[in-house]
């Protein structure tokens, strides 16, 4: 009896471990991104040296794109009247699973692939963000599940949105504008971050303004009474604004950037420019602050007595999460297991963290289990929130810096351009072509994921918050 039931308990665990096992096509997907790892890292590498900014990521959208339309997937360029925005696509007919890349630098992050910081450009562009990884891991991913539905394994569609901009303007909220997630069904999107989890947080909504004064130039000396500052009006409008932080919610935030304050100090200055942006975990809580905040900039042109006109950039919503997605990512990340580094790697990771004054602890590999989503999530924003107000959205974030990495930092540049950026990109690729490949397998999975979308979204219309078309440079 004793023996038998020792057999039985083997059995069950025989079958539990069967369970956790790839499948062949799971298989197949993570052999077909080993396939294509060194042109995928090749490519991820040329875009972090190149480290084009906002609408401005000609090449780097070339670069995905014809490797995209070298792998047999049909590219439409310059989609959503965006030069550096496209869409590759592959199959027919349902379901329609797509894919999110993003490609765009950062403002002043030029850094070597060293541990303390080290521009390679001074005051140049860099990939504060990983979004070198970020377009090349979801390519990698979206070219495996092409060679699956080419291969007779799986039916349906899917798409590779090549996404610019996300890091100034926010790109997507103008490729949405157009339709072009009508007819996906479900959406996958990843960051690169400082650990493995299937994304189940939020984000923040925000929104983007400029304002401007226009006031009369005097002699600052000689005759300041003929002079009217749009210096003086700016200064009132900041501390108006930081008086105003106060009173508003502590999930709340409020930025502003400095763009022209006068040009000499001899001169009462006839124009003054500020960059704003306003945020909130919800967007109902963020929309009552920002009209508060531009209300104010009329209040201080008054006081200045100077005029003032205001601009919308654009604006964004929060991230709508969707939980049973998160599981499906789960999965294929626990199947995955962990990512190991090694001692040269972790020195890296260590030397970093010395250089940025946090705990030198090294580099977190381990694959976390799936979290509580929160109420009330701090952190960033990001305009994938507008794609997940239109499609269901699965998202994953997964480790390509040390532990504790400041970001949008030069931390971020130096490991995004060597082997632990390109060990995070490659798994990142493996795991969200197994969980697209897990939506094509199983059509209830797909409805499992759009119940959850409709039941969150609820009644709520969504509507973009952009005014006119995208802010191209030179248009």
């Amino acid at each position: 009896m004793k023996k038998l039931s020792t057999l039985l308990l083997l059995g069950l665990v025989t079958l539990n471990l069967s369970a956790q096992k790839m499948t062949k096509d799971k298989k197949a997907v993570v052999a077909s991104v080993e396939k294509h790892k060194e042109n995928l890292i090749k490519i991820s590498d040329s875009i972090w040296a190149l480290a084009e900014t906002a609408f401005e990521e000609s090449i780097s959208a070339e670069l995905l794109a014809d490797y995209a339309e070298e792998n047999g997937m049909t590219v439409t360029r310059g989609v959503a009247d965006i030069p550096t925005a496209f869409i590759a696509t592959y199959g027919s007919g349902s379901p329609v699973i797509s894919v999110l890349g993003e490609f765009d630098a950062l403002p002043g992050l030029s850094q070597n692939t060293v541990p303390t910081k080290d521009p390679r450009i001074e005051g140049e562009p860099g990939h504060g963000c990983g979004h070198n990884m970020f377009g090349a891991a979801s390519l990698g991913a979206a070219i495996a599940i092409k060679e699956q539905i080419e291969a007779g394994n799986i039916t349906g569609t899917v798409k590779f949105f090549g996404t610019p901009a996300e890091e100034k303007y926010f790109g997507k909220v103008w490729m949405v504008e157009a339709g072009l997630w009508d007819d996906v069904d479900v959406n996958v999107s990843w960051h690169p971050a400082a650990e493995i989890e299937a994304d189940v947080q939020s984000g923040l909504a925000l929104v983007d303004f400029m304002v401007e004064f226009y006031g009369q130039a005097a002699h600052a000396s000689a005759d300041p009474w003929n002079g009217r500052s749009a210096s003086d009006a700016l200064e009132l409008y900041t501390t108006g604004i930081n008086y105003y932080r106060e009173h508003i919610k502590p999930t709340s935030r409020i930025h502003y950037h400095i763009q022209d304050g006068g040009q000499v100090v001899n001169v009462v200055p006839d124009y003054s420019r500020l960059w704003v942006r306003v945020r909130d975990p919800k967007r109902d809580v963020m929309l009552p602050t920002f009209e508060r905040v531009k209300a104010m900039a009329e209040g201080a042109a008054i006081m200045a007595n100077v005029e003032y006109k205001y601009s919308l950039i654009s604006g964004i919503y929060e991230t709508l999460v969707n939980r049973e997605g998160g599981k499906i990512m789960q999965s294929n990340l626990e199947l995955l297991g962990p990512i190991t580094y090694t001692d040269e790697e972790v020195t890296y990771g260590k030397a970093i963290q010395e250089a940025t004054g946090k705990p030198q602890v090294g580099m977190d590999g381990e694959v976390h289990p799936l979290k509580e989503t929160e109420a009330l999530p701090g952190g960033g924003s990001t305009d994938v929130g507008d794609v997940s107000w239109n499609v269901p959205n699965i998202n994953l974030g997964v480790t390509v810096a040390p532990k504790g990495t400041p970001w949008h930092s030069w931390a971020v540049v130096a490991c995004g351009g060597m082997s632990i950026g390109h060990k995070g990109m490659i798994y990142a690729s493996k795991a969200m072509g197994m969980t697209m490949l897990d939506l094509f397998d199983d059509p209830k999975l797909v409805e499992k994921v759009k119940e959850e979308y409709k039941t969150r979204k609820g009644d709520v219309k969504y509507e973009a918050m952009i005014d006119g078309p995208p802010p191209i440079p030179g248009k």
